[in-house]
């Protein structure tokens, strides 16, 4: 019986055999692309991952910008970051309509879930994993980020 559409690297037993060399030669990621078409298969015990539903075109929202006198210097001990954990696409808020799950002023604890990184369609619930006072939002909602890329500036509490 012949085939009437070309591979892809899209289908799911290829997908299946990607993650059983994954697990057999431990890589973390693969990267592969062909023609027009590409996958990226991540894996790591470091990331949260939440099922949920895509959000629907979500508008773009300017970082809110901190109080001048309010923020503590650069190079202050207590200044931290809270960084990107994947590559990815960021959220501010869940939906379009709800509000941003943090903002500059707010007090988080470490489950304090400040953001969404999607990477393939996976919506990954970023937790801030330290306590402290949100004093600047280093990206804008839909961003593009990578691994390690701060999100917040926190001063820890």
């Amino acid at each position: 019986m012949a085939k009437d559409k070309p591979s892809s690297v899209f289908d799911v037993e290829k997908i299946r055999e990607l993650i059983e060399l994954m697990q057999e030669h431990e890589l973390n990621e693969v990267d592969l692309k062909e023609s027009d078409q590409r996958i990226r298969l991540r894996r790591g015990a470091d990331q949260q991952i939440a099922y949920a539903a895509p959000p629907a075109m979500p508008t773009a929202t300017p970082a809110a910008a901190p109080a001048a006198s309010d923020t503590p210097a650069a190079d202050d001990p207590n200044v931290v970051y809270i960084e990107s954990p994947t590559i990815g696409t960021f959220y501010s808020k869940s939906k379009p309509e709800s509000p941003d799950y943090v903002k500059v002023g707010d007090m988080v604890t470490p489950d304090t879930i400040v953001c969404i990184v999607e990477a393939m369609k996976m919506f990954n619930e970023i937790p801030a994993g330290i306590s402290g006072k949100i004093i600047e939002v280093l990206v804008n909602n839909e961003d593009p980020v990578d691994n390690n890329k701060p999100l917040f500036k926190v001063l820890k509490s």
